[in-house]
């Protein structure tokens, strides 16, 4: 498990620099558009889809790394009065759900993408598959790091909630 912990932990970072550089590329490309649009009365025609392809990245990655670290949704109220053991089995119950989430992540995504790889982005010339891929990467990652946390839960190993610290990639 040791080994797959570090894997996935560093997954979890590369995908979370992505998401950071995607973040910091998007605020580059509409601040470059604003300028252009406002100081030089011109404009860059492929800034905005450029810029919700990218967003479409650091979303769906980051949400796939939140998952990991245990920031998904979740609603928490009844597990105050519950024993660790009844807990555990809701959250296993909470990371299948995740898991078949994610498995929709891919296979939709994967349907989106075929139905619109023929068609070309005309302001950036990529085919129209280009907008689902995050989709299907993020669905990839959430599977992944939601299987983890089962199989950790599984073997008895702790499941970090809310960002805490990982004590085997440490």
């Amino acid at each position: 498990m040791k080994s797959l912990a570090l894997v996935t932990g560093a997954l979890a970072r590369i995908a979370l620099w992505i998401a950071g550089i995607g973040l910091v590329l998007m605020t580059a490309a509409i601040a470059a558009q604003v300028f252009w649009r406002y100081v030089l009365n011109s404009s860059l025609i492929w800034t905005e889809p450029g810029s919700v392809m990218i967003m479409g990245w650091f979303i769906f990655l980051g949400a796939a790394v939140g998952i990991r670290e245990g920031y998904h949704l979740s609603f928490d109220v009844l597990l105050y009065v519950l024993p660790d053991g009844a807990k555990a089995v809701l959250h296993t119950i909470s990371d299948v759900a995740v898991t078949a989430f994610g498995g929709g992540m891919i296979y939709y995504g994967g349907q989106l993408a075929q139905k619109t790889a023929g068609t070309t982005i005309p302001s950036i010339g990529l085919s129209g598959a280009f907008d689902f891929f995050p989709v299907i990467a993020g669905g990839v990652l959430v599977v992944l790091f939601s299987v983890e946390r089962v199989f950790r839960r599984l073997a008895g190993l702790h499941t970090s909630r809310f960002g805490e610290p990982d004590p085997m990639e440490g």
